[in-house]
């Protein structure tokens, strides 16, 4: 074979080459592209690793793409479950509604005011479960500019302790119309509003019998000839309105600085006996002032003690247990006071009478202000209402406990008991 037809061989040889190399490649390329397509349709699932070529190079870059989107996804998630946490956690309720009205999402507090399922009752019209009729006219109306206070005593939980009475609701839309409702629980502000209004009311009254005394005295002064005995007589009753008003305002006054204090520290020690003997000159003063006959008062101290805290309060709430017992045992009964140190370390100062006694119903309620069980023996004997309120918080301030026992017809014992981080010996005093 000439030299001619070996270049033309060759060169045919050469060319087919190449062109079955091409279809080779393209070939293979195809089917990487076949494999990269199936995979994706697949949503990404078994992704091949980093290949040679252009297809190589897409899957690797779509692999990043889908690691970067699924960070991204992870910590959107992550956020938003911080997010519910943080609303599942607020004391206030949290109920989502989608156009229709339908519970897409709420919290459990809002669950539990509501008295519905929180997943349960996903997707169901909340106006089907909370049957409430201002509730469910505010909820239809779409003029959210203020709350509705519901009752929520009935709302699928019945009266369970707990639960909320009074419940404050108010509704925002957002993103179109879909509702956010916000839940809170007012019952214990009502109350306390309520007992506002009772207080100024009580207060009001309190002030207005004396004053109303006095009024009349000064008019029956200024407009009738009297003589000296009757105006002596008149001036005392006077003196005496005049002072119950000035021991209601100082009452009040102690209860509003006992309320606005810090807690009394611990560093401050006062002897028992010397606390005793102001109880002592004080009782049998007033015991003097109540009735001819008096009382028979005393004091027996067990064991030789000193208690921290603050000693005019201590003073105030030994002294009040004191006169009320006075006040209301008749003249010629026995009152008696006494200290001991119970076994485990704990002070006891203790008021025992032989009063009427108070029956069982009355003494839950004793510590409230102005709370009286014979208003007509209160007031001739000059009490204000309040004596126990103000024991009652000198006794949370020093960590102590207030005990009541009482019989009807045979007495009562009013007992302040210390915690024992409060009560030691009494050291000896250098002569």
């Amino acid at each position: 074979m000439g030299a001619g037809a070996v270049g033309i061989f060759g060169w045919k040889f050469g060319w087919l080459g190449a062109w079955l190399g091409a279809v080779v490649w393209l070939g293979l390329d195809a089917w990487r592209a076949e494999r990269l397509m199936r995979v994706l349709r697949n949503d990404a699932s078994g992704l091949p690793s980093r290949g040679a070529g252009v297809w190589g190079e897409l899957a690797e870059r779509i692999r990043k793409l889908l690691r970067d989107r699924e960070q991204q996804t992870r910590q959107a998630e992550d956020r938003l479950q911080e997010f519910l946490a943080a609303i599942q956690a607020s004391p206030n309720g949290v109920v989502l509604l989608d156009e229709q009205g339908r519970i897409e999402w709420c919290n459990q507090t809002a669950a539990s005011q509501f008295g519905i399922d929180a997943e349960r009752d996903l997707a169901q019209h909340l106006a089907n479960l909370v049957r409430d009729p201002a509730f469910v006219a505010y909820l239809a109306s779409w003029n959210y500019s203020r709350d509705v206070v519901i009752d929520a005593s009935g709302l699928g939980h019945g009266h369970q302790r707990g639960h909320p009475v009074r419940l404050s609701v108010q509704v925002h839309p957002y993103a179109g119309n879909r509702r956010m409702l916000l839940t809170r629980d007012i019952t214990a502000l009502e109350q306390a509003e309520a007992m506002r209004r009772d207080f100024v009311a009580n207060v009001s009254h309190e002030i207005r019998t004396p004053l109303t005394v006095l009024a009349g005295f000064v008019e029956t002064l200024q407009n009738l000839p009297l003589d000296a005995d009757e105006r002596t007589r008149y001036l005392s009753l006077m003196g005496q309105q005049s002072h119950r008003m000035e021991t209601l305002v100082n009452d009040l006054l102690t209860l509003s600085r006992l309320e606005g204090s810090a807690p009394p520290s611990g560093n401050q020690w006062i002897r028992i006996r010397a606390l005793f003997a102001q109880c002592e000159d004080e009782g049998r003063g007033l015991s003097g002032r109540l009735t001819p006959q008096g009382h028979r008062l005393s004091f027996s101290v067990d064991a030789e003690s000193e208690v921290s805290g603050a000693p005019t309060e201590l003073q105030s709430a030994m002294s009040n247990l004191l006169s009320n017992a006075i006040r209301y045992t008749p003249g010629g009964g026995e009152v008696a006071v006494s200290w001991k140190v119970l076994p485990d370390g704990r002070g006891e100062y203790a008021v025992k009478d032989t009063g009427p006694g108070i029956a069982a119903e009355h003494i839950p309620r004793l510590t409230e202000r102005f709370y009286r069980i014979d208003r007509s023996r209160s007031r001739e004997t000059g009490g204000t209402g309040l004596g126990l309120a103000i024991v009652k918080h000198i006794a949370q301030r020093h960590g102590a406990e207030l005990r009541i026992e009482s019989t009807v017809g045979k007495g009562s014992r009013f007992a302040l008991v210390f915690p024992a981080a409060r009560v030691r010996e009494a050291r000896v005093m250098a002569k």
